[in-house]
C-alpha cells in the first residue's frame, strides 16, 4: 500500500445515547445533536456548527520526505489580506492551503505505517512510546477520534 498523498475525513467517532462508542460520515456529524450545548442559543449553535465545518475539512497529508501534517481549512470569512498577515507574523503555516501545525514525523517499519504522534507520558509509571501504527484492518487511517481514507 502506498501511504503517502492526501487522506480525507472518513468519519468522526462520537458517543451514542448508551455512550457506546459509534463512527459518523462527515455530514451525519454536521447534523448530529448537540447535548452539550443549549440547542435554543442561536449563536451556540452557529459556533458549534463553524467547529465542526473545521473538523470535518480536516485531513492529512503524508509527503515522501518522512512529514505528516494534519490540515485544517482556513476560517469561513477571513481574507487574503488577513490570512498573508496572519502567515507574515508566523501565527499560522500554510500547506496545499490549509492552516498547519509543525509536521509530524513518519516511517516504514516492516512495511507498514508507523508515525511519532508528539504524545508523551507515562502509563501505571511506564513511559510509552509516542509512536503509533494508524492504519487498521480495514485500511482507515485512525487518529484520536477521527478515520481518514487515502485518496486516489
Amino acid at each position: 500500500m502506498t501511504y503517502t498523498g492526501k487522506w480525507t475525513l472518513h468519519s468522526v467517532m462520537t458517543f451514542d445515547e448508551e455512550n457506546m462508542p459509534v463512527y459518523l460520515t462527515p455530514e451525519e456529524y454536521l447534523a448530529s445533536p448537540m447535548p452539550y450545548i443549549d440547542e435554543t442559543d442561536e449563536e451556540a449553535v452557529a459556533d458549534e456548527i463553524r467547529e465542526r465545518k473545521k473538523t470535518i475539512g480536516t485531513f492529512l497529508k503524508i509527503c515522501d520526505d518522512g512529514k505528516l501534517y494534519m490540515l485544517m481549512p482556513l476560517p469561513e470569512g477571513v481574507s487574503q489580506e488577513e490570512i498573508d498577515k496572519a502567515v507574515s507574523a508566523g501565527v499560522i503555516k500554510l500547506v496545499d492551503g490549509a492552516m498547519a501545525d509543525e509536521p509530524m514525523k513518519w516511517e516504514l517499519r516492516d512495511g507498514e505505517l508507523w508515525f511519532d504522534t508528539g504524545i508523551e507520558g507515562d502509563l501505571y509509571g511506564e513511559k510509552f512510546d509516542s509512536w503509533i501504527k494508524p492504519i487498521d484492518d480495514n485500511g482507515y487511517f485512525n487518529f484520536m477520534n477521527f478515520r481518514f481514507v487515502r485518496e486516489d
